[in-house]
């Protein structure tokens, strides 16, 4: 296997491709025509395989070529926004974070106006996105990661808790709440799978009954979407139907939860961990996770004394 040993054509093929001419490659570069293609011929043969098909006229990525391109497209994307900052100095400006779709659009991106007024000078880079990212690559300085947890790891922000939230539409003329009884009367939404609803059924000794499973999502925050729009009681993730609950979009019923092992870690790079904005932001999460967990708490213990 052939080793990549010098970066000097990656720009000139990286040029080429989005043009898909040398001559045009060029005349961005303020190169001829001929060292263009000089430089990924070099490349080429480095490389041990083609990168483009010559045509009279023009050129074309080869499949290969067109894999390249794209990681090449990305590396030097990142590296152009590196060095810029750096010139500008606006690197303690920039807070970039990425999340899961589901944690964005129903948890931080509501409350997120709160950290922009206590610190009005950052400018926010959010990228809601379910792929793992690599921490170590200087486009992202913080993560807030949804998996498995455990106690004493510093890295947890908030344990999970599910709970069965429906929308006050549901309710019938006169009716004040939903309890565990109304449940074979709806559809029983659920994330994936139903094993937490059976789960939930059991610690309240309720799973003798006609359920209806018929409607499952694949994220948390579709799940949450849809009981607000009033398609049946869902099974979700405290912290994904939080905000639905203060507005009063939804409604809790009141019952024991299953044990649920997952939750919210706060991960950075390890090159950033010391920055202020890193070090804010962290603690802003920590208090407004603090709050929802003593408001999760206090409904809870008023649940049990009912």
């Amino acid at each position: 296997m052939r080793q990549l040993r010098s970066l000097s054509g990656l720009i000139d093929f990286d040029c080429a491709a989005r043009w898909g001419s040398f001559k045009l490659a060029a005349q961005e570069l303020h190169k001829t025509p001929a060292a263009v293609s000089q430089q990924v011929k070099q490349l080429e043969e480095m490389l041990g395989f083609a990168l483009f098909i010559r045509h009279p006229r023009h050129v074309t990525l080869t499949l290969k070529g067109q894999e390249l391109g794209i990681s090449v497209g990305r590396m030097l994307g990142e590296l152009r926004a590196k060095v810029g900052a750096l010139q500008r100095g606006d690197e303690e400006a920039i807070l970039r974070i990425s999340t899961t779709h589901s944690f964005a659009i129903k948890w931080l991106v509501p409350r997120m106006h709160r950290f922009t007024k206590l610190y009005p000078e950052l400018d926010i880079k959010l990228d809601s996105n379910d792929a793992q990212v690599n921490l170590e690559d200087d486009s992202i300085d913080v993560a807030v990661r949804y998996g498995p947890v455990s106690d004493g790891d510093p890295a947890l922000l908030f344990r999970e808790r599910l709970i069965a939230v429906y929308s006050p539409d549901l309710l019938m003329p006169g009716q004040a709440e939903l309890t565990l009884a109304d449940l074979p009367k709806f559809p029983l939404l659920y994330e994936t799978s139903t094993e937490s609803w059976l789960q939930l059924l059991k610690v309240n000794k309720a799973l003798k009954g006609k359920y209806d499973f018929s409607r499952g999502f694949s994220h948390w925050g579709v799940l949450a979407q849809a009981a607000v729009a009033g398609q049946g009681i869902a099974l979700v993730a405290y912290g994904i139907a939080f905000q639905d609950i203060l507005k009063g979009s939804l409604r809790q019923i009141n019952c024991r939860s299953p044990d649920f092992g997952r939750g919210y870690r706060f991960l950075v790079n390890s090159r950033k961990e010391s920055m202020p904005k890193v070090q804010r932001f962290r603690a802003w999460l920590v208090a407004e996770m603090t709050d929802m967990r003593r408001i999760l708490e206090q409904g809870v213990q008023d649940g049990a004394k009912t």
